[in-house]
């Protein structure tokens, strides 16, 4: 039995006769994106939502690359706009502007994500809707820190881009093996740090400073494991693509593979983004 860091991973669809495909009978998965944006919610049982016509044939590579290319893509495209807009409301002096796109990208793709998970949907327009909001949340919040940290937005797209891809490398060559001991691991890492963050979070709400997202020594460190998290789980999140790839489900699950990744990788890119403000501060 196949497990993932991420919930979008959970369940796998079912056949066209209704029976699960070989190696997907049983309900899986553990938090995936963590407390960064609350994406970690359980996922529903059942299958992504697919049409008939998806269904006659199985997904392939090209389809995961050329999906999660598009979804990223589309971020991408959406995160540098924003993030112009955002640096112009700055000049203005209108920062209640980007305080709003922030919040509405946010909460818009916290609802898709939900959605997309729980109702298990696979298709283009939710999974690009969600990476368009996301585009949002991140430009808006990057165009800020862009104007304090000059040059910190290309280093957190490179450092993010670096990750993925040594973790693609790591996994495609076995240097690290999926193992069972490894997604048990792998499962309780991610709840502790999923924890730690919601009781970070209800503590700053009440002025308690843990020192965890101040800046200092120790919230250096913790970004670091952070990051070293996100970054393993991408071989979970790849190996739950290969296998579903090998049991042949329907090509339009890539939608749904390629939500699953960019969820990770948002996580990642955020985290990536804290951990460099963090340095350059004086």
């Amino acid at each position: 039995m196949r497990t993932s860091s991420n919930p979008a991973f959970r369940n796998l669809p079912r056949s066209a006769a209704g029976t699960p495909y070989a190696g997907f009978d049983q309900p899986y998965g553990q938090p995936g994106y963590g407390a960064p944006a609350g994406y970690g919610a359980p996922m529903g049982y059942g299958a992504p939502r697919t049409s008939s016509d998806a269904a006659t044939r199985p997904m392939t590579v090209d389809d995961v690359v050329m999906k999660t290319g598009a979804s990223l893509g589309v971020t991408l495209l959406a995160g540098v706009i924003t993030a112009i807009w955002a640096q112009a409301q700055v000049a203005a002096g209108s920062m209640g502007a980007i305080t709003g796109a922030m919040i509405g990208g946010l909460l818009v793709g916290l609802v898709l994500s939900l959605i997309i998970t729980f109702k298990q949907v696979a298709n283009a327009p939710m999974t690009l809707a969600y990476a368009a909001a996301e585009g949002v949340f991140l430009g808006a919040l990057t165009g800020v820190f862009e104007l304090v940290y000059p040059g910190i937005a290309l280093q957190a797209i490179l450092g993010s881009a670096a990750v993925f891809v040594v973790m693609l490398v790591v996994y495609k060559t076995g240097a690290v093996k999926v193992t069972p001991k490894f997604r048990k691991w792998m499962i309780g890492a991610l709840g502790g740090v999923a924890i730690v963050m919601l009781v970070n979070l209800v503590l700053a709400l009440f002025g308690i400073n843990t020192g965890l997202r101040d800046g200092s020594g120790l919230a250096i460190v913790f970004s670091l494991v952070v990051i070293g998290i996100a970054a393993f789980s991408f071989l979970l999140d790849f190996d739950m693509a290969d296998e579903a790839i090998r049991q042949g489900v329907p090509a339009k699950f890539a939608w749904y593979v390629a939500f699953g990744l960019l969820v990770t990788l948002v996580w990642l890119y955020l985290e990536i983004l804290r951990l460099l403000s963090y340095l350059q501060q004086d």
